[in-house]
């Protein structure tokens, strides 16, 4: 018999390559022999594939079977090739149509009752699949309306192997097989798409409320220190909640990397950004992403077009957190492998939080520290100069008292739906500057093309006090340009064509405005 060739994908990171499934049947002694680089759990794909295949009623032929996964230098992870793997060696028997089989990408996990098992990732594979040129994709019945949620492409749920060789024109004894349910992964603390609070319930803070506008309309790091109890994280909570809608890009990216992540979607596309909080034990792996078989997203990645949230940022290991500085800039991570390397987005605001002291007290009129100086020092020296230098905004939030209570009770606070209309118009009139440009927020544009080709720089009376700061080492040059971008966003929600003397001020208090 011919040699039959069908499709699968592999993926490393978020980007999927095309793998070419071939198999070939020759009269010797059986046999079953997978090559082209598989790990350990594709290679047991042979004991897999023939035992579903005798039990899905569509048995091997007792012969010498050799499959190749092409191109062999590309590593192959996983059980997510087990259906090409099988219809490729049916349709080398001659049970199906290998026109029909080469013109199909199939991707799915064989159980060994011959029915379909739901994979990790369906989605970035399929996304492959259609940018490689393919515009039919088999899946497991539970993968696919995940599937469908990629445009362009027609979607084949089955439920088992025996479906996908009926529909590739083999004639069998009809069974019907009940298809295997997606695992219940649902995430208590999962907050995609979902309004955490309202803005307005924040009492007594207009200026932290004011720089979270600022932080949202540009899209600006922020640093929230404070007592405890002022506020910081119910604040941090409200950020997703003013950032505006996803377009259709950024929300399959997202879906991508929670399916990627074993958190496929539940009811759709969310177009809502992502939050993401994790907790002070995570590692350094579990920040960024990684794995020793399949490299997977971290918290960083998740957060991607949305908020990463570290609260009690002085808790996390100083590894952990300085494992941020490469994606704050580059807005990708990149995971380094002996045989690969596995890039992801990472394009996210970063919010930490933290109390000035061990004790939380100090700065507080009503309760004494008890933290020696030096202690406090230690403390906030867990995060690292270099960490805080890339964050924009940097605010202390105070306690609120009695009467800012009675005030706040008085004078509501801006909603969340109002503050989003504000980012929204802000973003739009950034947008609008940036046209012909790779960027699309006051954050996102490199400083010296700020200064120099952007023709964005004030200059003049208005950045005077900056220049000052610069000249006297209170700000770093990365400092420099961030406070002119942040006091480009203030221009921005106020309405002005160019930010003026009290933007730069106001800018510049947003930076260095971390003492009680």
């Amino acid at each position: 018999m011919p040699v039959a060739r069908t499709r699968s994908v592999a993926l490393l990171g978020l980007a999927g390559s095309i793998v070419e499934v071939e198999a070939d049947l020759s009269a010797q002694l059986p046999a079953f022999i997978i090559i082209g680089l598989p790990d350990a759990a594709l290679g047991e794909a042979r004991d897999r594939v023939r035992a579903a295949a005798v039990n899905a009623g569509c048995p091997l032929p007792q012969r010498r079977l050799t499959v190749n996964l092409s191109p062999a230098a590309l590593p192959k992870h996983g059980s997510g090739f087990d259906l090409a793997i099988a219809v490729a060696c049916l349709a080398a028997a001659g049970e199906i149509s290998s026109e029909s089989v080469e013109r199909v990408v199939h991707l799915g996990e064989l159980g060994l009752d011959g029915r379909l098992r739901p994979i990790d990732g369906i989605l970035p594979a399929v996304l492959a699949a259609v940018r490689a040129g393919y515009d039919t994709v088999m899946v497991p019945a539970a993968n696919a309306d995940e599937a469908r949620l990629v445009p362009g492409v027609a979607v084949l749920g089955v439920a088992s192997l025996l479906d996908a060789a009926v529909h590739h024109g083999g004639v069998f004894d009809s069974r019907v097989f009940e298809p295997v349910p997606a695992p219940d992964r649902a995430d208590p603390d999962d907050r995609l798409g979902e309004p955490v609070g309202d803005l307005a319930d924040v009492a007594g803070n207009d200026s932290a409320v004011e720089a979270l506008l600022a932080a949202a309309a540009g899209g600006h790091h922020v640093f929230l220190l404070g007592p405890p109890g002022a506020g910081k994280t119910m604040l941090a909570s409200r950020l997703p909640g003013i950032l505006p809608d996803l377009d259709a890009e950024e929300a399959l990216e997202v879906a991508s990397l929670r399916s990627l992540a074993g958190r496929p979607p539940r009811s759709g596309l969310s177009r809502r950004p992502p939050f993401e909080a994790p907790h002070h034990t995570a590692t350094a792996a579990a920040m960024v992403g990684g794995g020793s078989r399949l490299i997977r997203p971290g918290a960083a990645a998740r957060a991607s077009h949305g908020v990463l949230f570290l609260d009690e940022a002085p808790e996390f290991p100083s590894a952990v957190l300085d494992v941020l500085r490469q994606p704050l800039e580059s807005g990708t991570v990149a995971i380094h492998r002996a045989n690969a390397v596995a890039s992801f987005p990472a394009r996210f605001q970063l919010v930490l939080a933290a109390n000035p002291c061990p004790c939380g007290n100090h700065g507080s009129k009503a309760i004494d520290c008890t933290c020696p100086p030096a202690a406090r020092r230690r403390y906030l020296a867990r995060i690292s100069g270099p960490l805080l230098d890339r964050l924009d905004v940097q605010l202390w939030v105070p306690r609120i008292t009695a009467a800012g209570l009675r005030v706040a009770a008085e004078q509501p606070g801006v909603s969340t739906a109002v503050a989003r209309e504000r980012v929204i118009e802000a973003r739009a009139r950034a947008a609008r500057r940036l046209r012909g440009t790779p960027w699309r927020t006051n954050a996102q544009m490199p400083g010296p093309w700020l200064r120099g080709a952007g023709g964005l720089h004030p200059g003049g009376r208005a950045t005077a006090d900056l220049d000052r700061a610069l000249e006297l080492g209170g700000v770093t040059m990365r400092g420099y340009d961030r406070i002119l971008k942040v006091s480009w966003t203030l221009a921005d929600l106020e309405g002005a064509s160019a930010p003026g003397l009290e933007h730069v001020g106001r800018a510049l208090f947003l930076r260095k405005g971390l003492q009680p």
